[in-house]
């Protein structure tokens, strides 16, 4: 293609999209579209429509959805459905309508059965039950998935739907109400280390970027200092004191058993893979992106801890979800494409880890 066609990134300052920008502008496309939530409410139709009437995109990545860890989708799960479905509806109607050339739709990988074969190859969607801490959101990416093939039956669209992995990488979400896996982990460890050293102030610069501590963390991070001989501010999330812990410890507590098997993918790999198949592929059929290597969270947990540099330990509370067993994509497919991922997984959290740490300077 022209490198001067318009190409619309729907949720650039996300995690995903803000990586897709940074690919594509690397690469010298220069005609990007972006819109701010303020100024484009995709859930709203005449705003979606008016926008592709104006610009008449030829390009499009569907990267904007709400999307969240284990405790927003068991807390929020309305939301989960209906914003997703909302955006969905919206966007891929307007692409055929107003003739985009070509569409990418993102999935997700955990809206796979929850029990499926691993690895998991595309046509295990819809094979078994959903995975019931995310099951709303699942569905709602699920419809996404179909109704790409919908439209492009009907109405001979060119929309490719996408399965990524477990992301992560600059301009993640770090609510740790919220937030993933890992992005969880590379906050906790950091404020861990922290709390190890006293920085009390230090501790509300974070808080003032990533959002306020959870109470039950900020136990845990009081209980830290307390071990190193230091006292923290014992102000929790709803600004009201805490008491002093009843005892001392240095070890971060983690959700889970740890045993759980994931596999993660650095945001900046998924966006070459993107633009990769954007321009390059000629099916419409689902694409799994991933590397085909997987971890226990445990695993996971202590690869973090020594890239942010916590001397302490871990702690897993077996009484929190784990979530879906397993999860690792069969990525033969996209393989055989020429398609690799470039970054290993301790190299991808150091980026991760380096750009969280240059939004607290």
């Amino acid at each position: 293609m022209t490198k001067n066609k318009k190409i619309y990134i729907a949720g650039h300052r996300g995690l995903v999209g803000s990586a897709i920008v940074r690919r594509l502008q690397k690469a010298g496309y220069k005609n990007l579209l972006f819109r701010t939530r303020a100024e484009l409410d995709l859930t709203d139709k005449k705003a979606v429509d008016d926008f592709f009437a104006t610009e008449k995109p030829a390009y499009v990545f569907l990267a904007a959805a709400k999307v969240g860890g284990i405790h927003a989708n068991n807390t929020q799960p309305a939301d989960f459905i209906y914003d997703n479905l909302a955006i969905q509806n919206n966007v891929l109607r307007a692409a055929s309508e107003y003739q985009v050339e070509k569409l990418l739709f993102l999935g997700s990988s955990c809206i796979y059965p929850r029990l499926a074969p691993q690895p998991m190859r595309e046509e295990y969607l819809l094979s078994g039950p959903l995975e019931p801490t995310n099951s709303a959101y699942a569905v709602a990416k699920i419809a996404g998935i179909e109704m790409c093939y919908a439209f492009n039956r009907q109405y001979k669209t060119n929309f490719i739907p996408v399965m990524p992995t477990n992301l992560y990488g600059p301009f993640d979400n770090y609510d740790l109400l919220s937030s993933h896996a890992m992005p969880a982990m590379i906050r906790k460890f950091h404020l861990a280390k922290l709390a190890s050293a006293g920085d009390n102030q230090a501790l509300a610069a974070d808080t003032k970027i990533y959002g306020p501590i959870p109470n039950d963390f900020y136990t845990n991070l009081m209980r830290i200092a307390a071990f190193h001989g230091h006292t923290l501010n014992g102000t929790g999330i709803a600004g009201k004191p805490l008491p002093a812990p009843t005892k001392s410890s240095d070890t971060v507590d983690l959700w889970g058993t740890g045993t759980p098997k994931r596999e993660f993918l650095y945001v900046d790999d998924l966006a070459d893979a993107l633009v990769f198949i954007m321009f390059n592929s000629q099916s419409s059929e689902l694409l799994n992106i991933g590397t085909g290597i997987d971890q226990t969270i445990s695993e996971l947990a202590e690869i973090v801890r020594r890239v942010v540099g916590y001397s302490g330990g871990i702690d897993f509370d077996p009484t929190k979800p784990d979530g879906t067993p397993r999860k690792l994509l069969d990525v033969s497919k996209l393989t055989a494409l020429g398609w690799k991922p470039k970054f290993t997984l301790e190299d991808g959290i150091k980026q991760a880890y380096k750009s969280y740490l240059d939004r607290v300077k």
